[in-house]
């Protein structure tokens, strides 16, 4: 019997034993389905965002920053299944509904021309103290696996968080970006030639936490800067 085949019925027996469960509705699975049932994936909000047309992420950091072209995945409101599914992948350990998210998006991005120009996916970084205790920032496997759809390098080293800040959630926009502008540097130690970076967040509320690390990474000489995120506050 091969590994593979051995993996797959020791996956089959998991399955059956502690089988796995819709994060939308708390339905059981069935085969094919993962994260999400069929029914809540029909219900998710999904915006029509491109990186053709204008959205409402463009429109926020007009006048504030220089974004070449901002896209969002779903709407997030604060009750329904985006903010479950959010707070399950930040604070529950469940790590794979940001590839779930990656996967979907990014076989949507595949095609825009304009992120062919891109070099290098940065996801918003976690200070250490913070990630250590999570285990993981819960923007990297969203962001892996955009990198993965149009082709580009995956880089969590280029972009750092010196100060470890207090969760954002309930602050206004001043205040939030009283906390964020000073947050964020540049690796020290590595090259900075990179011409097109697509910076990746979860949520985009006001846009601070994106300004202040644009303008950051706009310390690198001639870059262009795009964004995505999983979801944005309409």
């Amino acid at each position: 019997m091969t590994s593979k085949r051995l993996a797959k019925i020791l996956n089959e027996i998991n399955n059956i034993l502690l089988p796995q469960v819709c994060f939308g509705c708390n339905a059981q699975l069935t085969r094919g389905e993962s994260v999400l049932c069929t029914v809540c994936r029909h219900e998710l909000p999904l915006t029509d965002h491109n990186f053709t047309s204008d959205n409402v992420v463009d429109r926020m950091f007009y006048g504030r920053i220089p974004i070449k072209k901002a896209a969002s995945f779903v709407f997030f409101s604060k009750n329904g299944i985006v903010k479950n599914l959010l707070h399950q992948l930040k604070y529950k350990n469940q790590e794979q509904i940001g590839g779930f998210f990656g996967d979907w998006f990014g076989s949507q991005l595949k095609g825009e021309k304009l992120l062919k120009t891109v070099d290098v996916v940065v996801p918003v970084p976690l200070h250490p103290k913070k990630e250590k205790k999570r285990g993981y920032n819960q923007v990297s496997l969203f962001a892996q696996h955009i990198a993965a759809s149009i082709d580009a390098e995956y880089r969590n080293d280029i972009l750092l968080r010196a100060i470890n800040t207090k969760t954002q959630t309930k602050k206004d926009r001043q205040l939030r970006w009283e906390n964020a502008k000073d947050v964020f540097q540049l690796n020290p130690l590595i090259e900075k030639n990179f011409n097109h970076i697509l910076l990746v967040d979860d949520v985009i509320t006001t846009g601070a936490t994106i300004e202040a690390c644009a303008k950051t990474l706009y310390q690198i000489k001639d870059v262009t800067i795009s964004v995505v995120s999983i979801a944005v506050v309409p």
